[in-house]
């Protein structure tokens, strides 16, 4: 520990600022390695009081203890994870490179604390004639099931075998995500005004912005960010170069050289296979899926089949249509991946007669903003007051304080929505700090991050309905941290099974298209004037247009991360997923969503590994969670939106999710509520 970590660790671990909140301004990249040095001592003191503890075990000095020991390394991780993730710059990397292996070894020695685990293990089979509320015992059991799945169990040698895999893991899953934001980085296609044949104003605007923060002014800029590489694949007119940015995109990770995640990726699934062995599974996946609500891989392997078979049909059909425009305009090639986002909005057009363009103007981000706090108002009592005085952690983040019908602020929701070099891919919700009423309470303080392109100063930033439905699902996970109303940290918010996590967020999407939201926030950026009905209309009716795509594109990339997981052993990535692919008889035009090199979810670190399936599990719930709401015959039923807080929203992981959403709605749900909402029960029958 370096003499400077006292005040480093008090710099970052001291939130006696507004509302809470931590002081952002006052951190420097190079407090975190002292401030890390005196959390991870700090809390190996506090686990040694409690493992050594004299006093017999009970749930208030053995549980409850360790629910509250870590304080500070939890408030200096939340900071760290965040800037690596939102704003990281090469100090922060090659922090988290050497962070991530110590943080693993830190927790593998408390998994392995036998005494410790002599406590929880005394508690464990004693809780039937212990007097425990239900969330106490759930907290115990997860606690207990925790500690034997990372090795409490184990003989010594074992012990020491898990420990080295878990750290080489970690190193192997930091260096992951750093290689694929290396590529989105480095990559670039400048182009002239010559060059941007089919693109409406507003593509040419972002790529124009994302030249000028690349210095190339007076140029546009196709970037490998979302925002800007999809919509330059659905509009521009120029194939060659259609087909140079998908190569570029799709590649990310297998690039040869100091960013090729090909080899980590053989590394990592080597070292869990023999990790998922050593506690006595049969293979990854059977380990991660134990505890959740699919249990084994046969049944994810169940569900995925039953959607991908038909969803393969139906895309095959949307290929036909396709080529038929493509050979109308004199290209008789097949149908490329590269093309399928062009033609299939020159479908939409025709069959829906509305196009993108038509449509974005009304999709401002701040009125899109406005709608999912509408929503939350009108579904849960809530209101968000803007914080203009508070610092976040960039100047683009804006801070809101949540209230409740009393006027109570029961959190604070940080939003973090453009796309900027220092900022990973994709869209995520996470905490500074989870909900809990332990020592007096605490708020949860929560943020979105979002990749939308950032406009030129002075204009509106305008979303795709695509993006519309980022933004809501990544609020429905805040909500889900926000609302949440347990006692204890450890099942707070989103700390719920992997296939019951999406739930909130997925559930959420289907208020963006309940018709008094659209027209009440989806105006013109320039007129004011509300969404005409005419074209409300249309956009309601194209809703499962080219659902066959986007069912093949997800659900290869699920069955791949299942196959992987389940593989007796993978040399080589790149030939495994592509005779895994070949297997399924994945359509040519159509490329999974995530390629492996640059599959985030599955090999920067390993919360959706054996997991991406969640999304369609949730979608199975969400589907038919909804379908209550319009039972009613009101999208803001008061009774059924009541009980959807306490048994979804509220719960956390205090309650089995197979109970909670019985208790909601009554029942589980089946497949087929899936099928009619992707438009694909027709195809299954």
């Amino acid at each position: 520990m370096t003499a400077a970590s006292p005040i480093a660790f008090e710099r970052i671990s001291d939130w006696s600022g507004s509302y809470g909140l931590p002081n952002f301004a006052a951190v420097e990249d190079d407090d975190f390695r002292p401030a890390f040095d005196a959390a991870l001592s700090a809390h190996d003191a506090e686990i040694e009081a409690i493992a050594q503890s004299e006093a017999a075990p009970t749930f208030e000095n053995t549980i409850e203890a360790l629910e509250l020991a870590g304080k500070g390394l939890s408030r200096v991780s939340a900071l760290f994870f965040n800037r690596a993730g939102a704003h990281t710059n090469p100090a922060i990397q090659e922090l988290e490179r050497e962070i991530a292996p110590q943080l693993s070894r830190h927790y593998s020695r408390i998994a392995m604390n036998k005494p410790l685990f002599q406590r929880i293990d005394t508690l464990f089979r004693r809780a039937s004639t212990l007097d425990f509320t239900t969330e106490q015992f759930r907290v115990l059991e997860r606690s207990w099931k925790g500690f034997v799945r990372s090795g409490a169990n184990l003989a010594e040698e074992d012990q020491t075998r898990l420990a080295a895999i878990n750290e080489r893991l970690a190193t192997l899953g930091a260096r992951f995500g750093q290689n694929v934001l290396a590529d989105e980085q480095s990559w670039q296609l400048l182009l002239d005004k010559t060059d941007l044949d089919g693109l409406p104003d507003f593509v040419r605007d972002a790529m124009a912005s994302a030249a000028s923060d690349r210095g190339a002014d007076g140029r546009y800029a196709v970037t490998l960010s979302r925002s800007i590489i999809e919509p330059f694949l659905t509009f521009s007119e120029q194939r060659d170069l259609r087909e140079t940015a998908f190569k570029a995109w799709t590649a990310r990770g297998e690039n040869p050289g100091d960013t090729d995640n090909r080899p980590l990726i053989a590394e990592i699934l080597k070292l869990r296979a023999e990790k998922a062995k050593l506690l006595g599974y049969e293979n990854f996946a059977a380990y991660k899926l134990e505890d959740t609500m699919a249990k084994n891989p046969d049944a994810v392997n169940a569900l995925l089949q039953t959607v991908w078979e038909p969803a393969v049909r139906h895309a095959a059909d949307e290929e036909a249509a396709l080529a038929d425009i493509a050979a109308a305009e004199g290209n008789n090639e097949p149908i490329a991946p590269w093309d399928w986002r062009h033609y299939a909005e020159k479908l939409r057009r025709q069959r829906f007669d509305f196009t993108e363009e038509e449509l974005k103007p009304y999709f401002q981000l701040d009125r899109i903003a406005e709608a999912a706090f509408d929503v939350g108002g009108r579904l849960f009592g809530l209101d968000f007051e803007r914080l203009e005085g508070v610092k976040a952690y960039h100047p683009d983040v804006r801070t809101f304080a949540v209230k409740n019908r009393s006027g109570d602020t029961i959190g604070i929701f940080l939003a973090d929505y453009f796309a900027r070099s220092s900022k990973r891919s994709g869209a995520w919700m996470s905490a500074f700090a989870s909900q809990h009423r332990l020592e007096g309470g605490q708020l949860p303080l929560i943020y979105n991050v979002m990749n939308f392109a950032k406009p030129r100063e002075g204009s509106p930033a305008l979303l795709s309905l695509d993006d519309a439905r980022t933004l809501f699902h990544e609020f429905g996970h805040a909500l889900h941290g926000l609302l949440s109303d347990v006692t204890y940290p450890s099942v707070s918010g989103t700390s719920v099974s992997r296939d019951f996590v999406e739930l909130p967020s997925q559930l959420y999407e289907h208020w963006l298209t309940v018709p008094e939201i659209l027209r009440k926030h989806a105006v013109h950026y320039r007129t004011g004037e509300p969404i005409p009905q005419q074209l409300l209309d249309k956009v309601l009716a194209a809703a499962r247009f080219n659902a066959g795509f986007a069912t093949v594109e997800y659900t290869a990339s699920a069955l791949i991360d299942i196959a992987y997981h389940t593989a007796a052993d993978v040399e080589d990535p790149a030939a495994f997923e592509a005779a895994s692919l070949e297997a399924i008889g994945k359509p040519a035009a159509i490329e999974m969503r995530h390629r492996s090199p640059h599959f985030l979810h599955i090999f920067s670190g390993d919360g959706y590994s054996a997991g991406y399936y969640s999304y369609m599990w949730s979608e199975v719930l969400d589907a038919d969670a909804f379908s209550a709401f319009e039972e009613t015959g009101d999208a803001f039923d008061a009774s059924m939106a009541e009980r959807l807080r306490t048994h979804v929203y509220s719960a956390g992981g205090a309650v089995d999710p197979e109970e909670t959403y019985t208790a909601f709605r009554g029942r589980l749900p089946t497949p087929e509520a899936l099928l009619k909402k992707r438009g694909l029960v027709q195809d299954a029958a």
